[in-house]
C-alpha cells in the first residue's frame, strides 16, 4: 500500500511539472514575439508615453515648445515625458536610455550635440522605437530619424537680415554676429543671414564672426571684445535673444545705446520689452508652440500607419517696434 500511494504520488508530481513547464514556455515564447513586434508593448493606442529630451528647459524658447506639445497631446490622450537635459550630451544620451528602458512609444530629442546624438538615436532605433527630433536636427550621419520639425532657419536667418538692411539703410557699415556655430539650427540662421545680407544690401559687411554660446554672459563679454576691435560698428545679429541681449547690455555699458543696431531672434518676452524701448531694434520671431503642436501632429500620423514628411518647416516672422505697441 505504502508503494501504492508513493507511485501514486510520483506520477501526480510529474504530472504538475510537466504543466507548469508548459505554461513557461508559452508564457516566453509569447513575452518574446510581442517584444519584438512592438518595443513599446503593454502601452494601449489611448495611453501612448511619448519621451521628450530637451537640451535646455530654462529656455523661454523650449519651455514654449513644450506647452504646445502637451497642449496637442492631450488631443491625443497621449501622455508626454520631458526631461532636461541642461546643456549635456552626456545626460541626453543617458536620458535616452532612461526612455528605452521605460519603453516609451515615441522619442523627441531636440540634440545638445548634432554630431554626438547619433548613438543615441542608433540605440532607440534598435529597440525599435520611432525618433523624431524638433529644432535641432541630427547631423550626425547615424541613426534613423522620422520627422525633424523646425522653423525654417534659413528663411529666419534671411529675416534677421532684412532687419539689419532696414536699420542701416543703404549707407552700410561694418557688423557683427554672436554665433554658436556648432548648432545646426544656428548654423542655417547665419547662412540665410549672410545671404539676405549680400542680396539686399552689399554695403554692409561682417567683421566680426565670435561664438557666444548662446548665452548671455558670454555673449556680453565676446560683443565687449568686439567693440574694442571695431569702434566703428553699426550693427550686431544675436543668433537668440540671450546672444543678442547680452550684446544689447555690452552696447548699452559703452554708451552706444541707439548707435548699434541690434538684432535678435526669437522675440522672447524680456527681447521684445528691449525692442519697445530701443535697446534692440528688432527680432526675427519663432513661433515655438506650433513646433511642438506639429512634433506631435507627426507622432500621431505615424502612429496611425502613415508616413509624415521627413523635414516639417516652421515660417518665421518679424518682431519691430512697431509690433510692440506704445
Amino acid at each position: 500500500m505504502n508503494l501504492a500511494r508513493t507511485l501514486a504520488f510520483s506520477l501526480l508530481g510529474f504530472a504538475v511539472v510537466g504543466s507548469l513547464g508548459a505554461c513557461t514556455k508559452g508564457t516566453t515564447t509569447s513575452a518574446t514575439s510581442t517584444a519584438e513586434s512592438s518595443p513599446a508593448a503593454g502601452v494601449s493606442a489611448g495611453a501612448k508615453i511619448i519621451g521628450v529630451s530637451i537640451q535646455n528647459r530654462e529656455a523661454q524658447f523650449y519651455q514654449d515648445m513644450e506647452s504646445g506639445m502637451k497642449s496637442e497631446a492631450a488631443k491625443y490622450g497621449y501622455t508626454v515625458n520631458v526631461v532636461d537635459a541642461s546643456r549635456d550630451n552626456s545626460k541626453q544620451q543617458s536620458q535616452v536610455e532612461d526612455f528605452i528602458s521605460q519603453r516609451v512609444s515615441a522619442i523627441v530629442l531636440t540634440p545638445y550635440d548634432s554630431q554626438a546624438i547619433g548613438s543615441a538615436i542608433v540605440e532607440a532605433n534598435r529597440a525599435g522605437i520611432p525618433v523624431f527630433t524638433a529644432d535641432i536636427a541630427n547631423r550626425s550621419g547615424k541613426g534613423k530619424v522620422i520627422a525633424h520639425i523646425a522653423s525654417d532657419n534659413v528663411q529666419g536667418g534671411g529675416q534677421a537680415g532684412t532687419l539689419m538692411c532696414q536699420a542701416l539703410g543703404h549707407g552700410g557699415g561694418a557688423i557683427a554676429i554672436i554665433d554658436e556655430p556648432e548648432v545646426t539650427s544656428v548654423q542655417d540662421r547665419v547662412k540665410g543671414f549672410k545671404a539676405t545680407i549680400a542680396a539686399k544690401c552689399p554695403a554692409v559687411k561682417v567683421v566680426a564672426d565670435i561664438d557666444g554660446g548662446g548665452e548671455r554672459a558670454k555673449a556680453s563679454a565676446a560683443m565687449e571684445d568686439i567693440l574694442q576691435a571695431h569702434r566703428d560698428l553699426k550693427g550686431v545679429f544675436g543668433i537668440n535673444d540671450d546672444s543678442a541681449l547680452g550684446a544689447a547690455t555690452a552696447v548699452n555699458a559703452a554708451g552706444m545705446k541707439g548707435k548699434i543696431a541690434v538684432i535678435g531672434y526669437d522675440a522672447t518676452p524680456e527681447a521684445r520689452a528691449a525692442i519697445k524701448d530701443g535697446t534692440m531694434y528688432g527680432d526675427a520671431i519663432q513661433h515655438p508652440d506650433e513646433i511642438g503642436k506639429k512634433t506631435i501632429d507627426a507622432i500621431n500620423a505615424y502612429f496611425s500607419g502613415k508616413t509624415p514628411p521627413a523635414k516639417i518647416s516652421v515660417v518665421v516672422g518679424t518682431f519691430t517696434k512697431a509690433n510692440a505697441g506704445s
